[in-house]
């Protein structure tokens, strides 16, 4: 089968597509036939090492330290179809369409890859193309199990920082669905596409400060990790919570369930993907150098074919 392959650290050059041998699936794993996977700020961080240095030697130490090894094949997210499945899977059948998350086992920028049936797998939702769910399957679990630490109540002021790329396109969304007033901060190409996603207010921090506006908010959430802490303290209400998706993304476990409720959400047209960009699997490096750049709409998608089939 075809994958890309990463045999060291730093710059998106590293990363080549080449032969490697198809997998098989163990009694509980199923095999599945990729048909969408996509680039995260995740996988260029871990490919460049550019990650916070808090979590810079624990990384190294799973991946390995002067260069790759557990993990050969990036990509966290995909969408595709069951081809095998192991004699002990009572969950799936051959032909499913599903979506899925591999986490830190990574893996999915190939055409192939097994998972056990009882990880982050579900069916994919029935009105969403595989380049649409794909990303749901970490980006959108990530800001549902966020945002329902903070037990949104109807009428709540909610924040959202980074409100343009994948975590915080699902998160406008999801705020919305859980009543809240919901303010997006993003750049200014992004701000007409946040308002489409339901923002009710939109700040541009090109232009503006938030902290200035005099507003509190019941819940902010930085979606990229990036807010100070004197801002973030000065626009919390009294009882306000700040959430920031880079600490708490260690400390959460993805359950399967929480797959399913995130499909119900897309299957009720209360979720969608925004996608910015498609790339082929020969086209990996210039997708990790766009992505790259950190000005990335949402979601970018690798398409992977299938005897020149998608």
């Amino acid at each position: 089968m075809k994958a890309i392959v990463w045999t060291k650290y730093g710059s998106p050059k590293v990363l080549q597509l080449k032969e490697v041998e198809k997998p098989t699936p163990k009694d509980n794993e199923v095999l599945i036939k990729i048909y969408a996977a996509t680039v995260t700020a995740a996988d260029c961080e871990l490919r460049s090492l550019k990650i916070p240095i808090l979590f810079r030697l624990p990384l190294r130490i799973y991946v390995g330290l002067r260069k790759p090894k557990r993990i050969t094949i990036l990509g966290q997210e995909l969408a595709g179809e069951i081809e095998a499945v192991g004699k002990d899977v009572t969950l799936f059948k051959l032909g499913d369409p599903v979506f899925a998350s591999t986490e830190f086992r990574f893996g999915t920028y190939a055409q192939y890859c097994c998972i056990p049936e009882d990880r982050i797998l579900a069916t994919k939702p029935a009105n969403m193309t595989h380049e649409e769910a794909a990303p749901v399957s970490n980006g959108g679990i990530t800001a549902l199990i966020h945002l329902r630490k903070a037990n949104i109540r109807k009428g709540q002021k909610v924040l959202i920082y980074g409100a343009s790329g994948s975590v915080g396109t699902y998160a406008i969304q999801i705020a919305k669905y859980f009543g809240a007033e919901v303010t997006a901060v993003c750049s200014t190409s992004n701000l007409e596409m946040v308002k489409s996603l339901g923002a009710n207010k939109v700040i541009d921090y090109t232009q503006q400060d938030f902290t200035q506006s005099g507003e509190t908010y019941d819940v902010i959430y930085d979606a990229v990790g990036k807010i100070e802490s004197f801002k973030r303290k000065k626009s919390l209400s009294k009882s306000g919570l700040y959430l920031n998706v880079l600490t708490m993304s260690g400390n959460i476990k993805l359950k399967v369930e929480d797959l399913y409720s995130i499909k119900e959400l897309c299957e009720a047209g209360k979720l969608r993907t925004v996608i910015d960009r498609c790339y082929p699997m020969e086209e990996i490096v210039e997708a990790h150098r766009y992505v790259d750049k950190g000005h990335k709409k949402g979601n970018v998608v690798i398409t992977i074919e299938h005897n020149g089939k998608t």
